[in-house]
């Protein structure tokens, strides 16, 4: 996996921003370029058109209810090579991470990093710590083994701090306070059929594992006795309702796991076969902040650091309960006090895994931490507001060109014109954030990155992100024509019946453009 170097536990005496939480707001914003909003110019194809316009014409398909938005411009001339629709509102599924990317580098920057803090709420006295102890996190998506050596290793460090202040006793609970982003966890618009999936995860300023859970289900030894159930990790709170059975025969029915909403029960029936092949299924987790700090209390446990009190967790909605969220004081004596910090990997390490990856719980995070760290409402709306006004005001482009709803591109009621997608990548290409920009797109041809187009011009030249959902295929990116020049190119489509044949078409317009050339 690709990541940078994991963040360790700073030393005791970190102390956090006045006038706030303990947020990760030291980190600078950069300006996004200095160049005027201006789109590019469109010019239709047609009749007598240019060889490239006529060959893209002959690639698109007439497909029965689809429709297309195509546009391709020279980054380097501003003029339009091709232009099929490009004003037309489509949705375009994860294509609208190319749009939380870019705003996230203006505001935040690529070596923005989050902290997450361990502060003691009571004195300390004789290795005891007469209070509760707070686990609090300002957004960061990545605490668990992807950036990691292990799933745990963020807490393991924030334990070993503890542990060489001499704390190991902790007499009141142990919190976990994910105030800092407000509510709701999912966007609007994400389908309640996908909201038990990976893919669609709650968004916690407080998270773990990327608030998902693999649930092994294993056989009984003996018939008549219901399989085992094993949580990997094992820190999640789920409510597990188990009556499937293990049978010596053919298995009539088939073990299966239901839940019908994040919150309900997860409910296991059917059979198993002794000796038979375990079950896997991962799930998306109900409580963030509850999960992480479950994951904090076994560490500490481990490390000889007895909490007697209860595990608890403060939801994004319940920030007038925290003692953290909304503090407009802090000196070394006043509690809560902070004992550790978890520092993450730079931001444009986050950013790789969102558009290499296609990963949405990444890109919704880094969604709320922009409206967050901007506006102070790390909510969906909130990080909704910051980036249409960047789009607005930097880039030159209105609601009728992109209109964001979330930061991952899952909500179906996104919308995005393939003019829109080409003049963010035109402002970014001509900012000083085009360098990190690229560096988070997938290359064509490349087992890592975007891996199709192989063996032609395309590969390891044609740099893009793919979008998918239900009837909806995208490809939005930066190629370079056999001339070296580069063309910035936005692919929608809405209303297919195969979303991996439109990816052939949206491939044989890639190479198209990689052969292209000005003169013969």
């Amino acid at each position: 996996r690709s990541g940078g170097t994991p963040g360790a536990a700073a030393a005791a005496g970190a102390t956090p921003t006045p006038g706030g939480p303990p947020a990760a707001a030291d980190a600078s914003a950069t300006e996004g370029g200095g160049l005027p909003p201006a789109g590019p110019t469109l010019r239709a194809g047609g009749a007598g058109a240019p060889p490239l316009a006529r060959e893209i014409d002959r690639i698109l398909p007439r497909w029965r209810g689809a429709r297309w938005g195509v546009l391709v411009v020279s980054l380097e001339r501003g003029d339009t090579l091709y232009a099929r629709a490009p004003d037309l509102a489509l949705a375009p599924a994860s294509n609208l991470k190319l749009v939380t990317t870019a705003a996230a580098l203006h505001h935040l920057g690529p070596d923005y990093r989050y902290r997450t803090f361990l502060l003691a709420d009571g004195p300390v006295r004789d290795g005891t710590l007469h209070g509760d102890l707070i686990l609090y996190g300002t957004g960061d998506p990545g605490i668990g083994d992807r950036f990691q050596r292990t799933k745990t290793a963020a807490f393991e460090a924030l334990a070993d701090s503890l542990v060489a202040q001499g704390i190991h006793t902790v007499t009141g609970d142990l919190v976990g306070d994910g105030t800092y982003f407000a509510g709701p966890d999912r966007a609007p618009g994400w389908r309640s059929e996908d909201l038990n999936d990976w893919f669609a995860a709650p968004v916690s300023a407080l998270s773990f594992n990327e608030n998902v859970v693999t649930v092994r289900v294993v056989p009984a030894a003996a018939p008549g006795r219901s399989p085992a159930v094993e949580l990997i990790p094992d820190a999640a709170v789920l409510d597990i309702e188990n009556v499937a059975r293990t049978v010596t025969r053919r298995p009539r029915p088939n073990l299966w796991l239901d839940r019908t909403a994040p919150e309900a029960p997860v409910h296991i029936d059917g059979e198993m076969r002794v000796g038979g092949r375990d079950a896997w299924r991962q799930l998306t987790i109900p409580d963030g902040p509850l999960y992480a700090a479950s994951a904090l209390r076994s560490v500490l446990e481990a490390r000889g650091i007895e909490v007697r009190g209860a595990t608890r967790a403060l939801e994004a909605d319940d920030d007038a309960a925290s003692r953290v969220t909304g503090r407009r004081a802090w000196d070394g004596l006043d509690e809560p006090r902070v004992l550790a910090v978890h520092i993450s990997p730079p931001l444009l390490d986050y950013l790789r895994v969102v558009n290499h990856e296609s990963h949405n719980f990444f890109a919704e995070a880094v969604f709320k931490t922009v409206g967050r760290v901007v506006e102070g409402d790390g909510s969906f709306a909130g990080g909704a507001r910051v980036v249409r006004r960047f789009l607005r005001d930097r880039v030159g482009v209105g609601e009728d060109g992109l209109r964001v709803l979330d930061g991952s591109g899952l909500s179906e009621a996104n919308r995005a014109t393939a003019g829109g997608l080409v003049q963010l990548i035109t402002w970014v290409e001509h900012s000083p954030l085009a360098g990190a920009f690229e560096e988070t797109l997938p290359v064509a041809g490349r087992r890592r990155g975007l891996r199709r187009m192989y063996r032609t011009r395309a590969a390891g030249n044609l740099r893009a992100k793919t979008g998918t959902i239900d009837g909806v295929s995208a490809l939005s990116g930066i190629v370079r024509s056999a001339d070296g020049e580069r063309l910035a190119f936005a692919i929608l489509v809405n209303g297919v019946r195969s979303t991996s044949a439109a990816k052939g078409v949206e491939d044989r317009i890639g190479v198209a453009l990689a052969r292209f050339r000005r003169s013969p």
